[in-house]
């Protein structure tokens, strides 16, 4: 059973109309590390793996990728999808959805969430992307990032077409094969155009977005905690949990211990090495694996010392990958075929491979450069990544081994690894292939991209290459261009270099009825809680 604690902390944040019906379902508490990386749920400003956690909970897209069985998109907020030609995709809408603020769906509201109004006017100036916190003001116009991530989103997007009260048309301006599949990602959820309008402004709007996920934001505390509570006028059923607190903790062990003193009945970002000891509980379990996720180094090309690609090249070189996997990870994820998924099916180049760990080559790429033992910072969160801080340390040791002086400078914040300052040298970072096909993962490194908009990393010719990637109809030019990008980005002019398929681990209370993903979301729908006994 759940923890009084539990319980009574859920119960004092329903209102008394909810407590004198005497609801049973059960309210669950969740310890994350974090919640989000920006202070905000709005996913056009928070892209990040811990914002994706919490997210569809609260909001939908028109079209769902289900990570938690097949990999695959599925019917959402839309019930049907046609291509009309290769720049244009109609979607049938919904019927009786209802949003958390009353209000019910319409095509008027599709139109309002990939609209200026809430993506961000395609002028905006997006350089100073990641550099501070949300923007703070009344004004409700979106801020800078919020354009920037619509544009690498939706780089080609043109307008929504109100058809019908049920049916939208989605218009590009370029060919695009994967526009229904960009539908997917939580830059494609649907949100109350009524909602967004009565918020005062962007920021309070943000840090409660109005949508219409089986679970209504109740509370957000950035930093702190976030409280959902079930949306029983939800278009899928009556949601299986009466309330659900994502709490920030930022140390695995006090995740733990609030599991294990009934303050949590979830703890997640669990470390492999914790698995064994979590598991002797015989009141606990664990759930996860590999997931559509990759953890990369990111490389500043405008340092001194990285310009010179061959110093890159060889920082690659003195990576013993299988090393990280098997000692940080036991074994439980794997070294991938460069940034790909199997899962982009055709498109996955299965004769890829990451760079080879051979301490030789990438002293003598040293060699050739003329590197002179210059030092390279290495700007280093405390554990955003699980195993973060322990990974670090190998790698600056092979880095060692190879000639390399990589300084580790901690940093507190996002804004103080990727804000346009002097000195920026190396950083960890993940890349999320969010639907089947390498332009989900290839984008990052293109205009709008994450990597091109903070400055690290710039290249023309991978410029051109994703435009190809993103606008071709031909499935052979598509191959080629991605072949291209993954030479351009990881040999001729690294921008990355990557490390292992990321994987996440969730302890649990046993006999809990919900299933971990393949991804960092966590489903508690009334498909995932209690679908495995058959409770509903």
């Amino acid at each position: 059973m759940l923890s009084r604690r539990s319980l009574l902390a859920g119960a004092a944040l329903l209102p008394a109309p909810a407590l004198a019906q005497a609801d049973q379902r059960p309210s669950i508490t969740v310890a994350v590390q974090a919640i989000s990386t920006s202070g905000t749920l709005e996913p056009m400003r928070e892209q990040s793996n811990v914002g994706f956690r919490v997210m569809p909970s609260f909001a939908e897209c028109l079209i769902e990728m289900d990570w938690t069985r097949t990999q695959r998109p599925r019917p959402g907020l839309a019930t049907a999808w046609r291509r009309i030609d290769h720049r244009t995709v109609e979607l049938t809408l919904r019927e009786g959805v209802r949003f958390h603020d009353g209000s019910l769906m319409t095509a008027e509201d599709v139109a309002f969430s990939f609209s200026a109004a809430r993506f961000g006017g395609t002028a905006a100036d997006a350089r100073g992307l990641f550099v501070g916190t949300a923007q703070q003001a009344a004004s409700k116009v979106p801020p800078p990032e919020a354009s920037a991530i619509s544009r690498a989103a939706f780089p080609a997007f043109d307008r929504v077409e109100v058809v019908n009260a049920q049916t939208v048309r989605f218009h590009n301006r370029e060919p695009d094969v994967t526009l229904e599949a960009r539908l997917t990602r939580t830059s494609g959820c649907v949100f109350s155009r009524a909602g967004f309008e009565a918020a005062p402004s962007w920021l309070e709007w943000a840090r409660a977005p109005v949508g219409s996920g089986p679970y209504r934001i109740a509370r957000y505390r950035p930093n702190q905690d976030l409280v959902l509570e079930a949306h029983d006028q939800y278009w899928g059923g009556r949601p299986p949990l009466k309330s659900i607190r994502f709490i920030e903790v930022p140390d695995v062990a006090a995740r733990v211990n609030a599991l294990r003193a009934g303050d949590a009945d979830f703890a997640c970002d669990m470390p492999p090495d914790q698995i064994g000891e979590i598991e002797r509980d015989p009141r606990l379990a664990v759930q996860g694996g590999r997931i559509n996720n990759i953890r990369l180094t990111i490389f500043d090309k405008h340092h001194p010392v990285l310009a010179n690609p061959l110093v890159r090249r060889a920082m690659t070189h003195a990576i013993d990958r299988q090393a990280i996997v098997d000692a940080l990870w036991a074994g439980r994820t794997a070294v991938p075929k460069g940034l790909q998924h199997e899962f982009y099916g055709e498109m996955f180049q299965a004769d890829w491979a990451a760079p080879r760990f051979d301490l030789a080559e990438a002293r003598r790429l040293l060699r050739e450069a003329g590197y002179k033992g210059e030092a390279v910072p290495y700007q280093l969160l405390n554990n955003y990544y699980t195993n973060q801080t322990p990974g670090a340390q190998v790698l600056v040791e092979g880095w060692r081994a190879a000639g390399l002086n990589v300084q580790i400078e901690m940093k507190e914040n996002w804004g103080q690894i990727l804000g346009r300052f002097p000195g920026r040298g190396i950083c960890d970072n993940s890349n999320t292939a969010g639907f089947g096909d390498p332009v989900s993962s290839m984008s990052v490194y293109g205009p709008g991209g994450q990597t091109w908009e903070s400055g690290q990393w710039e290249n023309e010719d991978a410029k051109a290459a994703l435009a190809t990637l993103a606008t071709s109809v031909d499935h052979a030019t598509r191959r080629a261009a991605f072949r291209r990008m993954l030479e351009i980005c990881e040999r001729d002019d690294p921008a990355y270099t990557v490390l292992h398929q990321n994987a996440t681990f969730t302890a649990l209370r046993k006999g809990l009825p919900w299933r971990a993903s393949q991804s960092f979301a966590m489903d508690f729908s009334h498909r995932n809680w209690g679908a495995q006994s058959g409770v509903r």
